[in-house]
């Protein structure tokens, strides 16, 4: 098959619609369940990349959760920690394969943004992960293959339409890419950089002691920028992206943007928001957009009376700005990425209070050593890698 019709394309009023292969060869897909649509299939290709790429750089299966042409969340397989395990809420399915840990970690970075994913995987997709999808609200999945518990599974999510995509992992797309908008052809070569250790070898900063975790999480943030919407930012820590922002025109808006949702992630793990009592039956996403809110400004939205009892089986404390910054300030060894150099030291300040200890951007700003005389200020590692990510 050469060509898939689809229904529409960015909105319904976009038709026709359709992806094909300009030179007659059959596409490197299947759709094995479902009907995908075109935001769909960019989702797919563009997870795709990403999770291909994650494994081939760190030796470990690899999952993210797209929304809207960005990753909300990408992940390797490492074990979950109990605490990890309950926030991502899948406590209750028992040890999980690395797949499946590497989807709960992408899914659980950002769980808000998350809702309605379209998951890509870069192994065959097996039981454990197929139980996870199952359970939670999502568009449709990409893999080189599925086991036949995991079809099974799968195959019962949204009244059988769920959509399910296989794709040849031995695809080698050519090497000039197109596009066209409003009637004109782009042209350029696709962006087959490879993110290794010598890409992570010119330290700028006084300290230049790299853990070996820390150049694992700083392949999985450029990785990620790789395949986001710029500008970008991506902090990332223990194998996983917390806090990732995409499509800002400005850096500092990326890095507070990308900086508050690690934030997020960290603070799901303290004690106040552990402690939280739920109604029996109240759903995962509602119990995620209680968190959400309970943690930020508006908590009062759902703690005043007559909502906290929607929720809560007991009224929460009001986590106060004093907690919630002592709390944060246990956060440590974060590394952050960015797709193009920091242009002002301001970033990071903002990088340092959400526990940034390691930094990979290109360089090149003529405020340079600005930068490097605010990291060496927190006694950051801090890399240049020479080379810029932006993806449009």
């Amino acid at each position: 098959m050469n060509e898939i019709q689809l229904k529409y394309g960015c909105n319904p009023n976009q038709k026709p619609s359709r992806i094909y292969m300009e030179d007659g060869s059959d596409l490197p897909v299947k759709v094995l369940n479902g009907k995908p649509g075109y935001i769909n299939f960019l989702d797919a290709f563009n997870g795709w990349q990403l999770v291909k790429e994650l494994k081939a750089a760190t030796g470990l299966p690899a999952a993210t959760s797209f929304k809207h042409v960005s990753p909300a969340g990408a992940a390797v397989g490492l074990p979950l920690t109990d605490t990890l395990a309950k926030i991502y809420w899948v406590d209750d399915l028992g040890e999980l394969s690395p797949l499946a840990c590497a989807y709960a970690r992408a899914r659980g970075a950002d769980r808000m943004s998350s809702f309605g994913d379209f998951i890509a995987l870069s192994d065959v997709c097996d039981a454990d992960t197929a139980r996870l999808i199952k359970r939670e609200v999502s568009d449709g999945v990409i893999a080189p293959g599925y086991t036949d518990e995991a079809m099974e599974l799968l195959l019962a999510k949204k009244k059988g339409n769920y959509n399910i995509i296989q794709i040849d992992e031995n695809y080698v797309p050519a090497e000039i890419e197109r596009k066209q908008v409003y009637g004109v052809t782009f042209e350029q070569g696709r962006n087959e950089l490879k993110i290794d250790k010598n890409l992570l070898s010119n330290f700028v900063t006084k300290n230049k002691d790299l853990p070996e975790q820390a150049e694992i999480d700083m392949k999985i943030a450029l990785i990620t920028l790789k395949y986001t919407q710029s500008n970008s930012v991506c902090y990332v820590k223990g194998g996983q992206a917390i806090g990732i922002g995409a499509g800002q025109q400005s850096r500092i808006h990326c890095t507070r943007l990308a900086g508050q949702k690690a934030d997020n992630w960290f603070l799901r793990q303290s004690p106040q928001v552990m402690g939280l009592q739920f109604v029996d039956g109240l759903g995962r996403a509602d119990r995620d957009n209680a968190i959400d809110v309970y943690m930020g400004d508006e908590y009062e939205d759902v703690l005043k009376e007559g909502e906290w009892q929607k929720r809560f089986k007991v009224k929460p404390e009001v986590f106060t700005a004093e907690q919630k910054k002592a709390w944060l300030a246990q956060n440590t060894d974060v590394v952050l990425g960015s797709d193009a150099f920091f242009p002002f030291s301001d970033n990071i300040e903002r990088a340092h209070k959400s526990g940034v200890k390691y930094i990979a951007q290109p360089g090149g700003s003529v405020r340079d050593d600005l930068v490097i005389e605010c990291a060496d200020k927190y006694d950051m590692v801090m890399v240049f890698t020479g080379i810029r990510l932006f993806h449009h």
